[in-house]
């Protein structure tokens, strides 16, 4: 949801910057920073956005440069003659020399600066309004550039994590041995020799069952062919790639927990770092 956009305008008057810069966010969190005479149309600006932008903590900011003399700001005269007279008064009274520098301290007293009240033009708000819908563009594309970058990403871990459950099945059939084995060389070790053998092979299959992971196997399949086809979506998936995610981080921890075996374990943990590397990216994603 990373994205920036700029776009610039030129007025008879004044020259004007729009700029829509946003970072990651589960809603639409608009900040705005409008001069007073576009005022009157922020909740227009708002509602624009909203539909445009949709998730994201957004900054929206329009900066107007005046041309030549002309300013709606001037100096407000009365307030720093008054101002200097008991400034001045005061030092002498007090016997205190003025700094070199306290003229412009001056300035930034209340009051020393008035702002015309100017009425917008509807004209020069036309012109504004298609500049934003020009940096909305530019902001579109940006995000679209980071859109790609994360689906290169997402595809080649989500790949990775495919490969790696194939990387399993090599050690299922020796898993299953060395389970038989285990429990064979347990009740060798209590010296029971008198064994029902069917009894034996009873319970071997019902302990294997609980360890078998071919229902898993299937459902993490699944879940990494339903993101990639999700990210081939056109409208917003952000959230629904959110929730396969969960799926997908929930399958590869029962795989770990019925593994029972150290290179099916070892293959589990690249799993979960190849997901984590996705966890870390997919709120960038709309």
């Amino acid at each position: 949801m990373t994205g920036f956009g700029k776009a610039k305008a030129e007025l008879s008057k004044k020259n004007i910057s729009i700029e829509i810069k946003s970072l990651n966010s589960k809603q639409f969190d608009l900040n705005t920073k409008i001069p007073s005479v576009y005022r009157a149309k922020e909740i227009e600006i708002r509602t624009f956005l909203l539909q445009k932008i949709q998730r994201g903590k957004v900054d929206f900011s329009i900066q107007t440069e005046h041309i030549g003399k002309n300013s709606s700001t001037q100096i407000n005269h009365s307030a720093v003659e008054n101002y200097c007279k008991q400034i001045k008064d005061s030092a002498e009274k007090l016997d205190i020399e003025l700094p070199s520098d306290w003229f412009s301290i001056l300035l930034r007293l209340p009051d020393t600066f008035q702002t015309e009240l100017v009425e917008l033009d509807e004209e020069e708000w036309k012109i504004i309004f298609r500049t934003i819908e020009d940096a909305l563009v530019n902001f579109k594309e940006f995000r679209v550039q980071e859109g790609k970058v994360l689906e290169k990403i997402f595809s080649e871990k989500i790949n990775n994590i495919a490969k790696l459950l194939k990387e399993v099945e090599t050690y299922e059939t020796e898993r299953i041995d060395k389970v038989r084995n285990k429990i064979q060389d347990a009740l060798l070790k209590l010296k029971i020799s008198d064994i029902d053998q069917n009894r034996f092979e009873q319970e071997l299959v019902y302990y294997i069952e609980k360890l078998d992971i071919n229902e898993e196997k299937v459902r993490l399949e699944n879940h990494l062919k339903y993101f990639l086809e999700t990210m081939t979506k056109e409208e917003a998936q952000g959230r629904k790639l959110g929730f396969i995610i969960q799926e997908i981080g929930r399958e590869i921890n029962t795989l770990g927990s019925k593994s029972n075996h150290l290179e099916m374990q070892k293959i589990v943990v690249q799993m979960k770092d190849e997901l984590e590397q996705i966890k870390e990216q997919i709120l960038n994603v709309l």
